[in-house]
Order: structure tokens, then C-alpha cells, then sequence
């Protein structure tokens, strides 16, 4: 932003762990054998794994030790040396001297220093386990989360010190880019306040800029084609406003384009970058007592997404393409929101550039979970604060960011230990945060904590909800419309069970080894773990025995196990997006798997799409149909258009027996207003009584299978099933085919079934996969797949009721059958 470009201290770096406290200085450190080479940024672990001298299987701890980094650069003059992140009790040494010393790995520092020549530079990270055992207040409370309870003093992630949730990985070092500036050259930025904002069709750009080494009187400010000059209003202060009309507005990719702008500034013949602005405005569409509801723009959003997981625990790389691949596989399946949760840390700035571009919301928590926090002490309320103040100033102008939550269960913690509400309810962090965000991001929105807002902050019905009712509890299906969710900022966690090739990779095929559970997530103290939770599913969708399947059957068990926890999650969607649901988001715990295995991630470790992943994609459609059972009512079929045009559809409805055979079927072509949605019964639909959801009990069933589809454009865009009885997944000839053939884009697989197939599932080699995966198939129903991925297509096709396994190749023929 200063005009002159930042440089990166590239090294090369070395890096040397030694006993805690047994080198005061960099020349002790020097003085030791063991170097290893290191990069920077990076970690201390990734160093160890690069030497081999480290295992991501089996992490040897760091945090035992102090760990010293070196290297050597020529510099001239003034330089403003920046540390954006460093984790976390860290030392920096300029030519031997102590220049800064930092205790929060959620800041950045920065330090000016005068180079004359080649200098020696150094950092220090000091062993936090060493920290932790010293002797402090103890809180209130402890939870079960995070060990050891001394973490509520220190400003460092939950991240490696979840038993149970995630791997035991110390995060250590430079893990964010270390940068000089030089300062004798051209203006250089104190201080910006850049604010887009937007006054009907109107975009507003507010600029305050504060100069060193500037002389010039004016400053020209643009925005994409609009241009303005603003005056100086003191010496080295700019301040003032451009307006763009009728400006292309900034939308989550599921409503609009997300438009950006590039913002830049000239003077003295400097350009100054900016970045770039989004004009959108964010409201809530009810109180939040009621339960958090977001409008972008004035139009009602059904928020759906994750909680998002760091791309690589061991190096934590910050840039764009570390996290680029999920989050654009969190924009192809339909999530228009994610959250980073207080357990992890604060992402860089590259996660939300990239979340901007691709019109993904941002609900961002502070680094604050389960601990009673001493935020009474100064010192801590200090690093705090300061933390709070630096993430809306790095995140100003970003429109993907909507709502800042005061951290993670928190309050939850506190009231479930039956603390009163004077304890856990607002308390010096709510107001610190409300007031600070309305300073500088007064367009975004404050929760108090995550969950929180009713009579116990985790009410379901109130303020934003951590909702488990189906899933870790093992209610009914029901309970999803029982519960009245408002907002669920985490919902839906299962051990969800990645692809066959993923666990082939990894050796983890077999679900009844002692291997298997060690990547099954618990709750720490808990007698059962999430496996158990996706099995009580698996029993109750289809009346099967998880543990003889287990250990009869292991291959049908994962299968089932796939399609349980998928079938689940598109259940429940359905349920929430129903016009009449009060439910306006919920987001998936949680978006990646932290280690291989069957982790809580609808994306593995490996960055593979689970079944839940396609599940969700198909829920999560912007057009979209879908099935309520409404009981005596019959079935309701809700079509949602979340685009800015009208929808013009046919709406089919057709019920069929367990043969196959068509016993009711209606068509109607229908439209749906722009961000809109229309409902039909399935009595309106067919002009007649039919017992659509077996409730009246008038002798046998008629039929076991309801289907709708939703054609526009000739095109299937959406389909919706309903099992009055049940879904029966007995293997049985169901008259199943495939056939690899080309396509637009690359190679595609005709599927088709004479009977209902329930949950095709095509594994798939190499790095090539489905668009879609895990999806049913009515009775003479053809679906045609894209194949996504660099590779020869290779794989196998079956139906979890189906006896028939579709083997196919590279080449472009219509696959074998084997029906044994």
C-alpha cells in the first residue's frame, strides 16, 4: 500500500531447537550444532517433516522446546521490519539485539531498524509448554475442550491442544510472512480508513489517509473508471468521498455477482493499491433474539456453508493457493457462508480476497473458546483488543465479511455448568467488540458469542445455535422442524466416511480395525464418539445392524455409513430452506477433515469430496425442489429461486410401487418470483386424494416412492425423493446401467435404472471424481455425470439396494455387469 513494494526476508533461514531457556542470546544459539533448513513463513514442524526429523502420524511435541531461526540480509538506511504472524512467545534479534518481543500469535508487529551492511537477524520462539505450567489464576470454569487449562491466559490457537478433535500438531514459528519496508523512500501509509458503503443505487467511497514523506497538496482517488482529487486537509492527511451511480453491486455467489472494485490512490507520482471494495449492505431481517437472519442488499438470505478448518495444519501456508481449492469447492457445492471458529485462528488476507471473489459470506469469531477468559487482567484485555482492532482494520474494505462473533461456546460452557446469567451473558468482551465494530465495520453485524441469545445462550429458537439435536443428541429427523432453529452456526457433525480411494491411500479400509477409530472425532470425557452418532443414523434410515454390518460386511457398512450421514444432512436442509421453517442458516460442522480418516469434514484430508459434500451440493442449490411430509396435508413440494429472474419450470410429481410402476403422477408448469419460493400440495398437484404420506392407513401402501423433479429449459435442475416406508436398501436387480461417453467438457456417465436406485455411488480413481455422487435414481430415470479431474476415468457404479457392480475404464463403452 506504500507505493514502494514490500520485500520478503526470503533467508535462507536455518532453524535449531534447543533446551527452554538454555540460549539467552543468538550467539548461544549459533554456538550449537543441528541446524536444519527452514522456511519462512512457515512452521517448525513442517522444518522437522522437510529433515525428516518429524511425522504428521505421529507428532513429537515442540512446544517443549525454544526454537531459534537465523538468517543474514543487506540492507542501507531506515527499514520497518513486519511480522505477520508468530506463534507465539517470540524474541526478535536485529544484529544481536533484542529489537521486539511478542506474546500473541494473533498479532502482527512490526519494528524499525537502521541497516548498514550485511546483518545478522534472529528470532526466538520461547517454549510455551513452559508458559503453561507456570502458576496462574484459574478460571471460573474448565472445560473439557483444550488442555491444559493454563491456555486461557495465552494468546496462541486451541488448534493441537483438542484431544479428541484434532491431531496433537504444535503450531510454532513465523507463520506468516516476514517483510521489510524501506522508509526513506517515496509516501508511505500511517494510517487508512477506507469505507465503501451504498446509498440506494449509489456507491459511496470514504477515504481518510494519513502520509509520511508525502509533499504533494492534492490526492487523486480512484475507483474502476470514477475519479475524484481530494485536498489535504492537514499536513499529510487526505480526506474525503467519491460517489459511483448506479454501481455494480457485491452479492454471495448464490444471489448475484459478486462485483469488486479496484480502489487506488495517486500522489507524488506514487500509486498507492488500495485493494478492492464490494458495495452490499448487510441487515438483519428480524430481531436477533428471534433468531439471526441476514438480508445482503435488502433481500433475505438463507445462509448455508461450514465452519472452516486451515488448509494444512502442519505449515499453515497463508496463500491463495493453499486455500483456493476448498473454497472453490465450498462455492461449487452451493455454501454461500463459512465460519472461522474460535478454536482455529484468524485467516490471512488471501481467505478473504478469495472469499470476496468468489461471493463467500465470512462469519468471523474471535480466537476466544470454552475458557473463562481473564479479561479483567490488563494485560490480556489488552492483546485482546488490540487483536479485535487490527482483524477490522486488515478486513476494512471486505465485503465478504458480515458478521464478528465474540468467540466460541463460551457462554454455552458457563451456563451448562449451571453458572447464572449474570456470569456468562454479555459481559466487558460484548461490549468492547460492539463498540469497536461499530467504529470500523459499522456495515457488519455483532453476535455475542456463538452460541447465544436466548433464555440459555443455546436455545435453539434464539440469537444463533449450535445445533446437535440430529446428530450428537440422536433425535429423530423430526426434531430438525421440532427444534425451531433460528441460525445454527455449527450443525450436522458425523464421523463422515471418506471415498475408497482416499482410504486406500491412508490403509484405513477396514472400519473394525483399532486404526479406524483413532480418526473418529469425541468429545472429550464422552463415553461414545461420533462413529456411534452416524451409526444410530444408519440404523434408523435403514434397519440395519451397524455392528454385524461392521463386521460381516465392512465394505456394505462404509457404503451405508456414506450414504447415512448425506442422506441425514440433505434431509435436514430440506426441512430449514421450507418457507415456512424459521430457520434462515446453518452451517456444517465442519468443512475439512484435520487428519485422514472418518473426521467431522464433508472434505477429507487428502481435499477430496466426501459423500456429505455432494449431499450438501445438492441442498444447497439456488434452484432447488424439495419434499415436506406435512402428515394428513400430504406432501408439500416447495420450489426455491434464489436469482434475480423469474423461474419457468415444469413441476412433476410421480409416486411408484416397489416394481417400478407408476401409481400417481402429475405435471404443472409453474413460476417462482425472483428470490422466491412457491408450495404445492400434493393433493393440488394431482386434483385428487392420494395418500401421499401413508398416514391414513387404508390398507396397504399404494406405493413406496415419491419423486419430483423441476424441469427448465428442457433440463432437469432439481429432483426431491420421499420413502413413506422407508428406504429399504436390500440388494435386488434393479436393472442398473452406465456407460462412459464424451461430453461438452470431457467424459460423462449415462446412468440409468428400470427400478428406483437409492444412493448410486461411483468411486472413482486417480484425481478424477463425479460432479455428482450419492444421489437416488426414480424408476427409468437416466442421469448423465460429468467427470471432473486430470486422468483417465476410472472406477466402479453401484446402488446401495442394487445387486449390479458397473466396472468402467478409460475407454468410451458401455461397462460390464456383474449381478453376483
Amino acid at each position: 500500500m506504500d507505493g514502494i513494494p514490500a520485500r520478503s526476508v526470503e533467508g535462507p533461514w536455518e532453524l535449531v531447537l534447543t533446551e527452554p531457556g538454555a540460549c539467552a542470546s543468538p550467539a548461544d544459539a549459533s554456538a550449537r550444532g543441528g541446524w536444519i533448513p527452514a522456511t519462512v513463513p512457515g512452521t517448525v514442524a513442517a522444518a522437522l517433516r522437510a529433515a525428516g526429523r518429524w511425522s504428521e502420524s505421529e507428532p513429537s511435541p515442540i512446544h517443549d522446546r525454544d526454537v531459534w531461526y537465523r538468517t543474514r540480509f543487506h540492507g542501507r538506511g531506515r527499514e520497518r521490519l513486519c511480522f505477520a504472524g508468530l506463534a507465539t512467545l517470540a524474541e526478535v534479534w536485529f544484529d544481536g539485539a533484542l529489537v521486539l518481543s511478542a506474546r500473541s500469535m494473533f498479532l502482527a508487529h512490526e519494528v524499525e531498524v537502521e541497516a548498514s551492511g550485511t546483518v545478522e537477524f534472529a528470532l526466538c520462539f520461547r517454549a510455551l509448554g513452559a508458559e503453561l505450567a507456570r502458576p496462574n489464576r484459574r478460571g471460573r470454569w474448565r472445560p473439557r475442550l483444550a488442555t491444559p487449562g493454563s491456555l486461557r491466559h495465552v494468546r496462541t490457537s486451541l488448534l493441537g491442544f483438542m484431544p479428541g478433535w484434532c491431531p496433537a500438531i504444535d503450531l510454532v514459528g513465523p507463520y506468516r510472512p516476514v517483510t521489510r519496508h524501506a522508509l526513506d523512500a517515496g509516501p508511505r501509509v500511517i494510517a487508512a480508513d477506507l469505507r465503501a458503503e451504498l446509498d440506494g443505487t449509489t456507491g459511496r467511497l470514504r477515504l481518510r489517509l494519513d502520509l509520511a514523506g508525502c509533499a504533494a497538496p492534492t490526492l487523486a482517488l480512484r475507483c474502476g473508471e470514477a475519479r475524484t482529487v481530494l485536498d489535504a486537509t492537514a499536513p499529510g492527511r487526505f480526506d474525503g468521498a467519491l460517489l459511483i451511480p448506479e454501481v455494480a453491486l457485491w452479492w454471495p455467489h448464490t444471489h448475484g455477482e459478486p462485483h469488486l472494485h479496484p480502489v487506488e490512490a495517486e500522489i507524488d507520482g506514487h500509486r498507492l493499491d488500495l485493494g478492492r471494495v464490494g458495495f452490499r449492505t448487510i441487515t438483519l431481517t428480524r430481531p436477533f433474539e428471534a433468531g439471526l437472519s441476514l438480508a445482503v442488499n435488502g433481500v433475505p438470505v438463507f445462509c448455508r456453508g461450514a465452519c472452516w478448518t486451515p488448509p494444512d495444519l502442519v505449515g499453515l501456508p497463508d496463500g491463495r493457493e493453499a486455500c483456493r481449492p476448498l473454497l472453490a469447492l465450498a462455492r461449487e457445492a452451493g455454501m454461500n457462508m463459512l465460519r472461522v471458529p474460535g478454536t482455529t485462528l484468524y485467516e490471512a488476507d488471501a481467505f478473504h480476497d478469495l472469499c470476496d471473489e468468489l461471493g463467500i459470506l465470512v462469519f468471523q469469531d474471535l480466537m476466544l473458546a470454552n475458557f473463562d477468559y481473564p479479561t479483567d487482567v490488563p494485560d490480556f484485555r489488552d492483546l485482546l483488543l488490540r487483536e479485535v482492532d487490527e482483524f477490522l482494520d486488515r478486513t476494512q474494505g471486505s465485503p465478504s465479511l458480515c458478521v464478528v462473533c465474540g468467540g466460541s461456546e463460551v457462554q454455552q460452557q458457563a451456563a451448562m455448568l449451571g453458572f447464572p446469567r449474570e456470569v456468562w451473558d454479555g459481559g466487558p468482551v460484548a461490549g468492547a467488540l460492539a463498540e469497536r465494530v461499530a467504529r470500523r465495520r459499522p456495515d457488519v453485524v455483532v453476535v455475542p458469542n456463538s452460541p447465544s441469545g436466548g433464555d440459555l445462550p443455546f436455545s435453539t429458537d434464539a440469537g444463533v445455535t449450535h445445533y446437535y439435536g440430529v446428530g450428537a443428541y440422536r433425535r429423530p429427523l423430526e426434531d430438525a422442524r421440532r427444534a425451531e432453529v433460528g441460525f445454527a452456526a455449527e450443525c450436522l457433525g458425523f464421523a463422515n466416511v471418506p471415498g475408497r480411494a482416499t482410504l486406500a491411500s491412508v490403509d484405513l479400509l477396514d472400519p473394525a480395525s483399532p486404526r479406524w477409530r483413532t480418526g473418529v472425532p469425541r468429545d472429550r470425557g464422552a463415553d461414545w464418539d461420533f462413529e456411534d452418532v452416524r451409526d444410530h443414523y444408519l440404523a434408523a434410515l435403514f434397519g440395519l445392524d451397524p455392528e454385524r454390518l461392521r463386521r460381516d460386511d465392512p465394505e456394505r457398512y462404509l457404503a451405508l455409513s456414506r450414504a447415512a450421514s448425506a442422506e441425514v444432512m440433505e434431509a435436514v436442509f430440506a426441512e430449514w430452506r421450507r418457507a415456512r421453517s424459521p430457520t434462515a442458516g446453518g452451517l456444517v460442522w465442519v468443512l475439512r477433515d484435520l487428519a485422514p480418516g472418518a473426521g467431522w469434514g464433508v472434505i477429507d484430508a487428502a481435499g477430496r469430496p466426501k459423500a456429505a459434500w455432494y449431499a450438501l451440493k445438492r441442498a444447497f442449490r439456488p434452484v432447488q425442489v424439495a419434499f415436506s411430509d406435512e402428515g394428513l396435508n400430504g406432501l408439500h413440494v416447495h420450489v426455491h429461486n434464489e436469482a434475480a429472474a423469474p423461474l419457468r419450470a415444469t413441476l412433476a410429481v410421480t409416486f411408484s410401487d416397489p416394481a417400478g410402476r407408476m401409481v400417481a403422477q402429475a405435471a404443472r408448469d409453474v413460476v417462482v418470483e425472483p428470490r422466491g419460493s412457491g408450495v404445492w400440495s400434493s393433493a393440488g398437484l394431482l386434483g385428487r386424494f392420494f395418500d401421499a404420506t401413508a398416514s391414513y392407513r387404508f390398507g396397504s401402501p399404494a406405493h413406496s416412492l415419491g419423486h419430483a423433479s423441476l424441469t427448465a429449459g428442457g433440463v432437469v435442475v432439481a429432483e426431491s425423493f420421499h420413502f413413506p416406508q422407508g428406504r429399504d436398501p436390500e440388494p435386488c436387480a434393479i436393472g442398473l446401467t452406465a456407460e462412459l461417453a464424451p461430453g461438452a467438457d470431457g467424459p460423462i456417465l449415462r446412468i440409468a435404472t428400470l427400478r428406483h436406485a437409492l444412493c448410486v455411488q461411483i468411486d472413482t480413481e486417480g484425481e478424477v471424481r463425479p460432479s455428482d455422487n450419492g444421489f437416488h435414481l426414480a424408476p427409468g430415470a437416466e442421469r448423465h455425470v460429468p467427470l471432473v479431474g486430470p486422468g483417465p476415468p476410472r472406477g466402479t457404479v453401484r446402488a446401495v439396494n442394487g445387486r449390479e457392480v458397473l466396472r468402467f475404464g478409460s475407454e468410451i463403452v458401455r461397462f460390464g455387469r456383474d449381478d453376483g
